[in-house]
């Protein structure tokens, strides 16, 4: 995977999962919180109908008060107050119904055939005995109850919600109800709605999420192909740059061969052969000739200070004579000798482990940074270096006390900054880091490099 797509999905990857997280949160708290308003409007609902109910109760025993509380008590008066009670109800499913301490049906609207019936022992579905429940709810000062019966529009056992007193002059315990299952349809409704909304907002986060996440890939993708564009100028110019440091480093070397050097063996040559000429003639003058050859022999050697010159500057060759303690020292006074500009230098540890690619690799670090002070920096007056070994590392520090340079600015322009981009790429090949500090106090710059054989 290429590293611009490991960007990009790292940067998803967490954003991704904190929406996750974010929708699970939300999901469950709002899972708990349905079940919380069920449970509120559930009761709140059996509330109210426990109240409707106490009320109906209270409608029927006032319907049969001026029987109940009559003084002249017979069968006949009771009959009569079980029709009252027979003809009162509220909707198909809505009667009341007596039963005596016993069990005993004594009247019941939509259920004739259960009269006089004895249903003491009478269960329902889970077991429970359905009339004694009732008649020991009557007997512990009445109240509301639930239970199964079976309801008479549909003919199918139900839960029910029932209210129950007592009639202790006539031994009666008369009740009513309201079947639950129109109940449990309203909190189902409940139920599927509050599902649909915590499903509507699950698919909005993830549509946010998904939106979310596209938009980071498409910023990091065009934010690459703005890094490739501008790594790609860098790299045109780096590689125009290496080019024609290539062919200036010729036509130098060339310049150097043939004004220099050429000529000084031509005229070496001459001399060498205007002393054979003179020692050969007849009449031959020695002096003439010693004169030629010692005149030869100096331009030997400055044909020989010109070839060290020129490998000097192809490879220094202090580093391998001396080490890179001396040619550092030689390089500081060669550049205070060209510039001017005093230059301390300052070595401390043992360099003997820096294999011969990491010496030259820094001695050429600190040539490109002496070379910038040079050429770029403003009001120097003076350069710091500094060649530490740090344990497991080698620290070369190279300081001046100029007015400094905006970094970012010459990282990212594409026709500058190629010296430091070649100091890094030095650097990095053997495993090394370059680190820049920069300010209107001046500019230090920072290489390291692993110390050991290994580099």
């Amino acid at each position: 995977m290429k590293l611009r797509y490991k960007i990009i999905l790292l940067a998803v990857a967490p954003f991704l999962l904190s929406f996750a997280g974010i929708a699970v949160a939300v999901f469950y708290q709002a899972t708990f919180l349905a079940k919380q308003q069920r449970n509120t409007v559930e009761q709140a609902y059996l509330a109210s109908k426990e109240a409707e109910l106490k009320h109906y109760v209270t409608l029927g025993t006032a319907a049969v008060s001026h029987l109940y509380n009559s003084k002249q008590q017979s069968p006949a008066t009771r009959e009569e107050a079980k029709k009252i009670l027979a003809a009162l109800d509220f909707g198909d499913d809505g009667y009341f119904y007596i039963y005596d301490m016993q069990g005993k049906n004594l009247m019941h609207p939509r259920q004739p055939d259960l009269v006089g019936k004895d249903l003491w022992d009478m269960t329902d579905p889970q077991g429970n005995f359905t009339i004694q429940d009732l008649i020991n709810k009557a007997k512990s000062g009445g109240g509301a109850i639930r239970y199964m019966w079976e309801k008479p529009s549909m003919h199918k056992v139900m839960p029910k919600l029932g209210y129950v007193v007592m009639l202790e002059q006539w031994g009666w315990m008369l009740g009513t109800g309201i079947y639950l299952d129109d109940v449990d349809n309203a909190l189902n409704k409940i139920d599927i709605q509050v599902a649909k909304n915590i499903q509507s907002t699950m698919s909005w986060i993830a549509g946010i999420a998904l939106i979310s996440a596209l938009l980071i890939a498409l910023s990091g993708l065009a934010l690459n192909i703005s890094e490739s564009r501008l790594a790609e100028a860098k790299l045109k110019v780096l590689a125009q740059s290496v080019v024609s440091s290539q062919e200036d480093e010729r036509a130098r070397l060339s310049r150097d061969l043939h004004d220099g050097l050429s000529q000084l063996l031509v005229s070496i040559k001459l001399q060498i052969e205007s002393g054979l000429v003179k020692l050969g003639q007849n009449n031959g003058n020695p002096d003439a000739a010693k004169t030629s050859f010692v005149r030869a022999t100096d331009q030997l050697n400055e044909a020989l200070s010109e070839v060290r010159r020129i490998s000097h500057n192809l490879r220094p060759a202090l580093l391998d004579d001396l080490g890179v303690v001396a040619a550092f020292g030689h390089l500081a006074d060669e550049f205070e000798s060209a510039t001017s500009l005093p230059v301390s230098f300052h070595a401390e540890g043992d360099f003997h482990a820096l294999s011969e690619i990491s010496n030259t690799v820094l001695f050429r670090v600190a040539q490109e940074a002496l070379t910038n002070i040079h050429k770029h920096a403003e009001k120097v007056s003076h350069v710091d270096m500094q060649l530490n070994c740090e344990g497991s590392s080698i620290c070369l520090i190279i300081t001046d006390d100029g007015s400094g340079f905006d970094i970012k600015g010459v990282a990212n322009h594409p026709h500058r900054g190629i010296g430091l981009s070649n100091m890094r790429e030095r650097l990095a090949a053997i495993n090394g880091s370059l680190e820049l500090q920069s300010n209107i106090d001046g500019t230090t710059v920072i290489a390291r490099i692993p110390n050991g054989e290994d580099t």
